[in-house]
């Protein structure tokens, strides 16, 4: 049985969680206020789960999903991250993370910032234009007519073909949006973001196209 190590306990990761354990995987999730924090939502996960730090989780994580913020300064254990697999989950988000100017001018996307941080990890934006409770609600069987599609963005074509095998475990189809440099087709702002409620494969990979560089938000 895989295990994923998932950093970052909030909706998002909670969401990805109980789907993994749906699908037949072991979580070891961690926050930024230790694993004692995290005893009801292991009980509620059950015995698939266990609660760890944040170099735990990413030690014990065959690959490994960020559901948490990018900061300037580096927070992830790159050491425990090292040779993996890592999906980031984030969004750029200056009301919430301040601004990043390199992201603002276009010069890099917030996912090319978290490679340059993990530089021996292999990452890919995944899981970023979907609300989280519809990790569970909009699942539905490959070939299932309609089915909702996800993108995903990596430099790395494993860690394509990784996100693609999870995506369709999970209940959803796949448009490849590599290189990481093209991550900001599916950011906050564009056609296939507005879409998240659903869209399917040709739908996604229109949305994806139509995209236009936003002006700092």
């Amino acid at each position: 049985m895989t295990t994923i190590g998932i950093i970052g306990a909030g909706e998002v990761g909670r969401q990805i969680a109980r789907a993994a354990i749906a699908n037949g995987y072991r979580v070891v999730i961690a926050n930024s206020r230790g694993p004692e924090t995290l005893a009801g939502l292991v009980a509620e996960l059950g015995p698939s789960a266990r609660a760890a730090t944040a170099a735990g989780a990413a030690e014990a994580g065959e690959f490994v999903v960020i559901a948490a913020p990018l900061k300037l300064v580096n927070d992830m254990p790159v050491a425990q991250l090292a040779n993996k697999i890592v999906l980031d989950t984030n969004n750029y988000m200056p009301w919430r993370d301040g601004r990043y100017a390199l992201v603002d001018t276009g010069a890099k996307t917030e996912h090319e910032l978290r490679q340059d941080q993990l530089p021996t990890s292999k990452v890919a934006k995944a899981f970023t234009h979907i609300q989280a409770p519809r990790l569970l609600l909009s699942a539905r069987p490959a070939g299932t007519p309609g089915r909702h599609a996800l993108s995903v963005s990596s430099d790395y074509p494993e860690a394509v073909a990784l996100v693609t095998r999870l995506y369709d475990q999970f209940g959803f189809d796949t448009a490849d949006n590599s290189p990481l440099s093209e991550s900001w087709r599916s950011g906050p702002g564009q056609p296939a973001w507005h879409a998240h409620e659903h869209q399917t494969l040709p739908e996604l990979v229109s949305n994806l196209a139509k995209a236009t560089p936003l002006p700092p938000r």
